[in-house]
C-alpha cells in the first residue's frame, strides 16, 4: 500500500480549459437534473420533462457563442480534444438539431405509452457524443463519442416497446452498429500499433511516412467501412430502412440528420488530419461509396410506397452527394471541407422539416403510406406548402436551400480539374434528376390527387410545438437557398485546425 503513495503523490492533473468543456458539461448537468426529476417526482415530472431538455439545450449554445467570440483555438489533453470553428459550428448544429427534435417528440411521446424521463435522458446523452465528436481529434476520444452518440440511439429505436417493428428496428440498428464498431475498431488498432499513439496528428506523421505499407492501407479501409455503416452509404445502408419506418418518427428524424451528420464529422477529422496525405488510399474507397449511394438511394426510393422508406433512401442518396467532396478532397484541400459542412448544415434543416410534417400527417391518417397524402392541399394547404418546400430543397430546386447545397458539391467536384472529379459531377447531376421524380410523386400525391371519400376532411389541427419546429425549418430552408452567405460567413476559410 505505502509503495504505490509516489506514484499517487506524482499525479500531476492535466490542465483544463473550463470554458472549452462547457457545452459538454452543460448537457451533462442538464441530463442529471432530468434523471433526478425522473427519481423525485416521478410519473409527475411527465409534464416538465420536455421543458427542461429544450431549455438545457439552449443554455448549452451560450459557451459555444462566449467561445466564437473569443476566436481562438483551444487544445486539451495533448491535442486530443481540440476547440476550433469546424468544432464550434458542428456542436451548435447538433444542439439545435436536438433542439427541434425534442419539439418533435414533446407530442407524439407524451400521447404515446412511452417513458417520458428515460426518452429525454437518452436524447441528451446521445448529443453530448456528438458535441464531443466536434472536438475529438484522438481514435479513443473519437470512439468514445462514437459509442456515447450510439448506444443511447439503439434504445431510442426500440423505443415503442409493444410494437414489433420497433424492435425489430433496435436489434437491427445495435447488431449492424456493433458490426461496424468491430470493423473500425480493428482498423484503429492497425493504426495505432504502427503509431504508437492514437492522437490523429501523430497517425499522419506515421501514415506519411509508411506511404504504401498494407497495413496503413488494410487500417484506413477499415475505419472509413466503420462509418460508412453510421452514415449509411452503399452497400453499408441495409439497417436504415427497417430502422427508420420502425422508430418513432422523432427518432427516426434525429438518426437521419444528426447521426448521420456525426458520422461525417468523424470521416472529416479522419480524412483532414489523420490521412491528409494518403489520398491515394481514401479518394478511391470514397468515390465509390458516393457513386454507390446516390444511384442506388435514388433507384431505390423510387419503388417506394411508405414515406418514411423514401425519406431513409433518400437519406443514402444525400450520404453520396456528402461523400462527394471527400472523394476528392486530396486535390482541392479545404473547399471540400467547406462543400460537405454546408450541405449537413442545409440537409439538417430540409430533412427535420420534412419528418416535422410526416409527423404531423401521421396524427390524422395514421399511416406511412404515400397514398394517404392523397388530397392533403384540400384539408391542410399550409403543411402542403411547406411539405413541397422542403421536398423541392431536397431535389436542389432553386431558391430552395437545397439548390445552394448541391452548387456546394458541383463547385467542389469540378474544382479538383481531375477525371474523378468531373465523373463525379456527371454521375452527381444524372441523380439529381432521377431524385426529383420520387420527390414529385408526393408533391403530385399532395396536390392533385383525391382525397379518399372514407378520409377525414376536417382541418388539420398541429400542435404548437410541431408549429415551431416547421416554422424554424422552413424559415432556414428558404434563407440558406435566397441568401446562401448566411451560410458560406461560416464555411469559408479555414475550419479545422491541425491541418496541414
Amino acid at each position: 500500500m505505502l509503495s504505490s503513495l509516489p506514484s499517487i503523490v506524482g499525479f500531476v492533473r492535466p490542465d483544463i480549459d473550463w470554458h472549452a468543456v462547457a457545452p459538454e458539461l452543460t448537457l451533462l448537468g442538464v441530463g442529471a437534473v432530468v434523471t433526478l426529476l425522473d427519481i423525485v417526482l416521478l410519473e409527475r415530472g411527465r409534464a416538465y420533462t420536455s421543458a427542461l431538455a429544450g431549455i438545457g439545450l439552449l443554455v448549452a449554445l451560450i459557451p459555444i457563442v462566449t467561445l466564437a467570440a473569443a476566436g481562438d483555438t483551444r487544445e486539451m489533453f495533448g491535442g486530443a480534444f481540440v476547440v476550433d470553428d469546424f468544432a464550434l459550428i458542428l456542436k451548435a448544429m447538433f444542439i439545435v438539431v436536438a433542439y427541434i427534435v425534442v419539439l418533435l417528440s414533446t407530442n407524439y411521446i407524451a400521447e404515446g405509452d412511452y417513458w417520458e424521463n428515460e426518452y429525454y435522458g437518452l436524447l441528451l446523452a446521445s448529443v453530448m457524443g456528438m458535441v464531443l465528436m466536434a472536438s475529438a481529434r484522438d481514435l479513443v476520444t473519437i470512439f468514445v463519442a462514437l459509442e456515447l452518440l450510439s448506444i443511447p440511439a439503439y434504445l431510442m429505436a426500440a423505443w415503442r416497446k409493444g410494437d414489433p417493428r420497433s424492435n425489430e428496428a433496435g436489434l437491427k440498428y445495435y447488431l449492424m452498429g456493433v458490426f461496424a464498431s468491430a470493423i473500425m475498431l480493428y482498423g484503429m488498432s492497425l493504426l495505432f500499433g504502427l503509431a504508437g499513439d492514437t492522437r490523429l496528428s501523430e497517425i499522419s506523421a506515421t501514415v506519411t511516412q509508411e506511404g504504401s505499407n498494407p497495413v496503413v492501407i488494410l487500417g484506413i479501409i477499415f475505419v472509413i467501412v466503420g462509418f460508412a455503416f453510421k452514415v449509411s452509404g452503399f452497400p453499408f445502408h441495409t439497417w436504415a430502412p427497417d430502422t427508420y419506418e420502425g422508430a418513432p418518427t422523432p427518432v427516426t428524424a434525429f438518426l437521419a440528420v444528426a447521426s448521420k451528420a456525426a458520422g461525417f464529422v468523424a470521416l472529416m477529422q479522419l480524412v483532414y488530419v489523420g490521412f491528409p496525405n494518403a489520398q491515394d488510399i481514401y479518394q478511391p474507397l470514397l468515390w465509390i461509396l458516393a457513386v454507390g449511394s446516390m444511384t442506388a438511394g435514388n433507384l431505390i426510393a423510387l419503388r417506394q410506397d411508405n414515406i418514411v422508406r423514401l425519406m431513409a433512401y433518400s437519406g443514402v442518396s444525400q450520404a453520396g452527394f456528402m461523400l462527394a467532396p471527400l472523394a476528392v478532397a486530396g486535390d482541392i484541400g479545404e473547399e471540400a471541407l467547406s462543400a460537405v459542412i454546408t450541405y449537413v448544415l442545409i440537409y439538417a434543416a430540409m430533412n427535420l422539416g420534412a419528418f416535422a410534417v410526416i409527423i404531423a400527417v401521421a396524427r390524422r391518417t395514421a399511416s406511412g403510406e404515400i397514398r394517404s397524402y392523397a388530397g392533403l392541399f384540400k384539408y391542410a394547404p399550409g403543411m402542403t406548402v411547406v411539405m413541397s418546400v422542403f421536398l423541392f430543397s431536397l431535389a436542389g430546386i432553386p431558391p430552395l436551400g437545397g439548390w445552394f447545397a448541391k452548387f456546394a458539391v458541383f463547385r467542389a467536384v469540378v474544382e479538383a480539374d481531375t477525371g474523378w472529379g468531373y465523373s463525379l459531377a456527371a454521375i452527381a447531376a444524372v441523380n439529381s434528376v432521377i431524385a426529383l421524380f420520387y420527390y414529385a410523386k408526393v408533391a403530385r400525391m399532395m396536390w392533385f390527387e383525391e382525397t379518399p371519400e372514407e378520409a377525414d376532411t376536417t382541418p388539420l389541427r398541429v400542435p404548437p410545438s410541431l408549429v415551431s419546429a416547421l416554422a424554424l425549418t422552413a424559415a432556414a430552408t428558404l434563407l440558406f437557398g435566397i441568401y446562401p452567405a448566411v451560410i458560406t460567413h461560416f464555411t469559408d476559410g479555414t475550419l479545422i485546425a491541425l491541418t496541414p
